[in-house]
């Protein structure tokens, strides 16, 4: 389950995913499913699935696979960099889009409104110009952004 902090409600981790689309994926809750992670991975492996089920569509974008791809070439896993790439540019109802001039200005806009690191406010403004309703994330700041439901994986239990 997930606590709504705006609307003060309960709400299960299948009825997140009943709500969503389109999710933009973070980086953290990436790391968590392809690393197996064993404090995170069942709570956002249901998204995966809900993707590999055709429920929902998946966005990334490079920052996503620029801070994913990071720790396996630096310990040169060539799997690890495999598997992620597969995910983020070949995955089932997976959309990889590139920065573009429209998402820079978003980005700027969102900085601007929201105080965001670059990073961050490139990544929501890439959420916000696919379309996507919601944002799986392990950043509880972004949590002030209004234009999209961010899903933070900390407040998710099963």
């Amino acid at each position: 389950m997930t606590f709504d902090l705006r609307s003060g409600n309960v709400i299960s981790i299948d009825d997140t995913i009943s709500q969503i689309n389109a999710l933009f994926l973070d980086t953290a809750p990436v790391i968590y499913f392809v690393e197996n992670n064993p404090q995170y991975f069942h709570l956002v492996e249901p998204f995966y699935a809900a993707l590999d089920k055709q429920l929902i569509t998946a966005v990334t974008s490079p920052i996503t696979l620029v801070e994913c791809l990071y720790y396996p070439y630096r310990q040169k896993d060539r799997r690890l960099v495999q598997a992620f790439q597969s995910l983020l540019i070949h995955g089932p109802q997976t959309l990889f889009v590139p920065t573009s001039a429209p998402i820079s200005d978003q980005a700027a806009q969102l900085r601007v409104a929201y105080n965001l690191r670059m990073a961050d406010s490139l990544q929501i403004a890439t959420a916000i110009l696919a379309g996507c309703d919601s944002f799986l994330t392990n950043d509880k700041q972004l949590k002030r952004v209004s234009e999209l439901k961010i899903v933070v994986v900390d407040e998710l239990t099963r």
